[in-house]
């Protein structure tokens, strides 16, 4: 872990106006707030007219996007996957986190309707399961990169985020073509190539898994691609029985990793002028503490002023994710917590731009 420097603090005002209060800690400041009342499904509340804005780089002056993997893996269709889970939760989203791999075409029809919302889309893409990432990164699926790039340009001129190969940490071997420095060449290569063929409106996403014991491994600190191809930082962090509240699960710390600060403030230090996604996050079931999620969910609303450099959060809501059941409502009181945190006004301050 290396520390801020005053340097590194100086870096940060790029992200100051847009992230919402300082890069160093702290509660937010500029008109956000922690509190929200009631009020009917969507993601404006009110606001002086042009006091929030976004950037080219789809951050949100004000506040934070509320987002969602809706209903991953029940087999549906984003259409009717997000028109289920707004319902559920009393709200639009912000974000709807979507999944391809290798010549998969994106955004699909569907998903650009779901855009029409306005709603941001996350297209997490891993662009090759047939080849290693060295091969990517030599240009052996650069057919494939073109066909997506032409596809792009002729359908989708929104912006929208676009995360690579997420969660890396778990595939690196050293050789065969899976080392770090393969990743990073990988995950250059990809999006230099769609930049050359004239997608201009990806805004990139550089997606950690965020466990500690993967931060110990000699290789961790070689897999950031750099600062001219990723425009966001995120992790991927979720409540299992070693988190208590949301500031355990954004700063997990583990005995066996002596020193490790705990992802936020790691990013904090190393990408102090970059905005932060929590891409992934979500609390299982816990069958021996039945308002667990309530709990957690309430914990969010009352720490999430000390994490200014978040600027998304994404839901994973599955029933059937790999460690357990993530859907928000499926406890007593889970319901009511998580509309509220949604309808917090750090989460509403910001309107979605149209696609």
């Amino acid at each position: 872990m290396r520390r801020t420097t005053g340097v590194a603090v100086l870096v940060a005002g790029a992200c100051l106006t847009a992230c919402g209060g300082t890069a160093t800690g702290g509660t937010t400041t500029g008109g956000l707030g922690t509190g929200a009342g009631p009020g009917k499904p969507g993601n404006g509340a009110a606001r002086a007219p042009g006091a929030c804005t976004v950037t080219d780089k789809l951050i949100p002056t004000c506040g934070a996007w509320w987002g969602i993997a809706p209903d991953v893996f029940s087999g549906r269709g984003p259409v009717r996957a997000i028109e289920l889970a707004e319902r559920r939760m009393g709200r639009r989203a912000d974000i709807v986190h979507v999944y391809h791999r290798g010549g998969e075409l994106f955004p699909t029809a569907e998903e650009r309707e779901v855009a029409k919302g306005p709603r941001l889309l996350l297209v997490n893409w891993k662009p090759a399961l047939d080849h290693t990432w060295a091969e990517v990164a030599r240009g052996d699926v650069d057919g494939r990169i073109d066909r997506l790039a032409e596809h792009v340009r002729r359908t989708f001129p929104g912006r929208f985020f676009l995360t690579i190969h997420h969660e890396p940490e778990n595939d690196v071997r050293e050789g065969g073509g899976y080392s770090a420095a393969d990743y990073t060449a990988m995950f250059r290569h990809v999006v230099t190539r769609l930049r050359e063929q004239g997608v201009r409106n990806a805004v990139t996403v550089m997606t950690y898994m965020g466990a500690p014991n993967w931060t110990a491994r000699p290789w961790f600190g070689r897999l950031y691609p750099g600062d001219d191809v990723v425009d966001w930082v995120a992790f991927d962090p979720y409540a299992d029985g070693r988190v208590g509240d949301f500031a355990g699960l954004v700063d997990k710390t583990r005995p066996d990793v002596p020193g490790w600060p705990g992802f936020y403030r790691w990013m904090q230090a190393r990408f102090p002028a970059k905005p932060i996604m929590v891409a992934e996050w979500g609390a299982f079931e816990r069958p021996d503490a039945p308002h667990f999620k309530r709990d957690f969910f309430d914990s969010v609303a009352r720490q999430i002023g000390n994490y200014p450099q978040i600027k998304a959060l994404v839901y994973f809501d599955s029933p059937l994710a790999p460690r357990g059941d993530t859907r928000f409502d499926t406890t007593p009181g889970a319901t009511r917590a998580f509309a509220q945190l949604g309808r917090d006004r750090r989460f509403t301050s910001t309107p979605v731009p149209a696609s």
